[in-house]
């Protein structure tokens, strides 16, 4: 009964968020709840008194860490955007894609992918982010599509040896992470490929569509033409600074526009041109610190944001506009993370995460039992969008893994198939970071998962493909 009731649960929640019945924040909190009381009323739950009470307050425990982080990285990236740091590459940028709005988006894919290197998602939203909304608003591309290709190049690079995923898979089932992870790199290769193909046909589906609405290319060149110098719109991170005005007037994509609030025009008061150098200084400090994770990235964020609040803004006045303006991307994400840990507590405290691993494993019948590596790979794109990393890799692996072992089947194979469903994870609305793109974007989170769960898939399909055929990870 329990994996009938955390498999409703999960439609219903799904439903509500996909068919714009409920805000996201809300569904992750009613929804979860709701069950919750038919699990424990019903006395289907886990023995224990207040066993979901408990895990729902350790989950928030778990997950306040997560939110001071996204709470002071939108301050920090925000006041870089603020004080200009990234208006030159926003410059380049526009220079580098031309007239071509194909080329920006395969150049997100680039960028995202190149950013993930670091094996951090909300750094790279946020510098992507940062850098290309300006101008997919400007020339009134659709910043869903930012969203996707960004979301989906993170994706396919999670599985990193750096990274989350492949270390507490390599951790659990005591495996070597060079091992699991070297296997794997034709297939992650396959997946930035795959990224880039999709990435090119959403620019394509773009132009076609700014065409039929009346806006030629040569418009679209002019209007670039016009943002390389006057006006750059938008700041990617809910600013809603002070500005002057725009020399070149709003643009054609207003729709698009606005998402965003206000202005960032080359005259704008928060602009420090002469700091420039110390402020990337800070921000390159900042990204190697993350990259050599030597402190809590939460701290990390926090110490920088207040160091660069200091000095472009010395006024107290001014440093409690700097923050306060963006108040909104802060409240919504933070809202969504401690939303996410009420439903991740239920699934915890209820026993629908163990029910649901041993009613997996029950399901699959002795005569597919060789086929399991092949299981688990498919399995680890919908249960890691549902649970989080740590529910799949410390809760269902080791059990997957176990029976796996009973048909030959190594540890590091299985480790190597729980891995590919990683572009379907950050998808997922549990991810924190993905919680911080769609809010930095302004985009409305059904709109982003009718575009990139299906994408996603196809990625993680054709790195299992490539693994498939290497025979990095068995078939039957």
């Amino acid at each position: 009964m329990l994996i009938v009731l955390g498999s409703a649960m999960i439609a219903v929640f799904m439903y509500l968020i996909l068919a714009k019945r409920l805000a996201p924040t809300l569904a992750l909190v009613l929804v979860p709840l709701t069950f919750a009381l038919v699990a424990t009323g019903t006395g289907l739950s886990e023995p224990g008194e207040d066993g979901v009470v408990d895990s729902i307050s350790s989950a928030f425990s778990d997950f306040a860490p997560t939110a001071v982080l996204l709470f002071f990285a939108i301050i920090f990236f925000g006041t870089m955007i603020d004080v200009g740091l990234f208006d030159p590459l926003i410059r380049f940028v526009l220079r580098t894609v031309g007239n071509d709005p194909v080329r920006l988006v395969v150049l997100t894919a680039v960028l995202a992918g190149v950013v993930s290197l670091d094996g951090d998602g909300s750094t790279t939203f946020i510098i992507t982010v940062s850098a290309l909304l300006p101008i997919y608003l400007r020339l009134g591309l659709s910043p869903v599509v930012l969203t996707v290709v960004a979301n989906l190049a993170n994706g396919v690079l999670n599985i990193l040896p750096w990274g989350g995923p492949t270390i507490r898979a390599a951790t659990v089932l005591n495996v070597s992470p060079s091992e699991l992870f070297n296997p794997m790199v034709p297939g992650m290769v396959a997946g930035i490929a795959t990224v880039l193909l999709l990435a090119w046909q959403l620019g394509r589906s773009e132009r076609k569509r700014l065409l039929a609405s009346g806006r030629t290319l040569s418009v679209v060149a002019d209007e670039m033409v016009a943002v390389r110098e006057p006006a750059l719109i938008g700041g990617g991170a809910g600013t809603d600074g002070p500005a002057t005005g725009s020399g070149g007037g709003p643009a054609d994509g207003a729709d698009a526009g606005g998402a965003l609030e206000g202005t960032l025009d080359p005259n704008r008061p928060t602009l420090r041109p002469t700091l420039i150098w110390f402020n990337l200084g800070l921000t390159v400090a900042l990204l190697v610190l993350l990259g050599m994770d030597v402190l809590p990235l939460s701290l990390v964020f926090v110490a920088a944001a207040a160091i660069a609040l200091v000095v472009n803004f010395p006024k107290p006045e001014d440093q409690l506009r700097a923050v306060t303006s963006h108040a909104t991307s802060i409240v919504g994400v933070v809202s969504m993370v401690f939303a996410a840990a009420v439903l991740v507590g239920v699934l915890s405290g209820t026993g629908m995460v163990t029910a649901m691993a041993n009613g997996i494993v029950s399901a699959v019948p002795p005569s597919v039992g060789s086929w399991f590596a092949v299981i688990t790979g498919v399995l680890s794109m919908p249960l890691t969008f549902f649970l989080t990393n740590d529910a799949f890799y410390f809760g269902i692996l080791p059990i997957l893994t176990e029976a796996a072992g009973h048909y030959g089947i190594a540890p590091v194979e299985m480790a190597r198939a729980s891995i590919i469903g990683q572009p379907v994870h950050m998808t997922s609305p549990l991810v924190p970071a993905l919680l911080l793109l769609v809010s930095l974007a302004k985009v409305d989170l059904a709109d982003h998962h009718r575009r990139v769960i299906w994408r996603a898939a196809l990625c993680s399909l054709v790195m299992l493909g490539v693994a498939l055929l290497l025979g990095v990870v068995p078939l039957g």
